[in-house]
C-alpha cells in the first residue's frame, strides 16, 4: 500500500506561481504512474497531469498544457507539479493519486491510492 501526502497549496494571485510535492511512502514509488487531479466546488474531480514510470512519459490536461509541469524524483520518492501562470479558475483541492501500472490514465477510476488533497485558491 502506498500512502500518499501533498504539500505546497496555499493562496495566489493570478498570474503567480506554485509548486505542489507528492510525497509517497511505502511500495516503491519509481514503479507507479502518478497523477495529479483537482476538484473544484462544485465540480467533479479532473485530471490535470500526469506522469509515468521512470519519468519516460507526461501528459497534461488541454487547460494547464504549457502553465503546468509534472515532474518526479524517485531518489526522494516525490512528484511534483509546477504551476505557473496560475488563473481563478485553477483554484480548486488538488489530489495526488498513484495506479500499479506503468503508464499515464486520465479516469480517476484507474488510480488507486490517493492522498488527502491540498487547496489552491487563486484570487483575482
Amino acid at each position: 500500500q502506498v500512502q500518499l501526502v501533498e504539500s505546497g497549496g496555499g493562496l495566489v494571485q493570478a498570474g503567480g506561481s506554485l509548486r505542489l510535492s507528492c510525497a509517497a511512502s511505502g511500495r516503491t514509488f519509481s514503479r507507479l504512474a502518478t497523477g495529479w487531479f483537482r476538484q473544484a466546488p462544485g465540480k467533479e474531480r479532473e485530471f490535470v497531469a500526469g506522469i509515468s514510470l521512470m519519468a519516460y512519459g507526461t501528459d497534461y490536461s488541454d487547460s494547464v498544457r504549457g502553465r503546468f509541469t509534472i515532474s518526479r524524483d524517485n531518489a526522494k520518492n516525490t512528484v511534483y507539479l509546477q504551476m505557473n501562470n496560475l488563473k481563478p479558475e485553477d483554484t480548486a483541492v488538488y489530489y495526488c493519486a498513484s495506479r500499479t501500472a506503468a503508464v499515464v490514465k486520465t479516469h480517476e477510476y484507474e488510480y488507486s491510492n490517493w492522498g488527502q488533497g491540498t487547496q489552491v485558491t487563486v484570487s483575482s
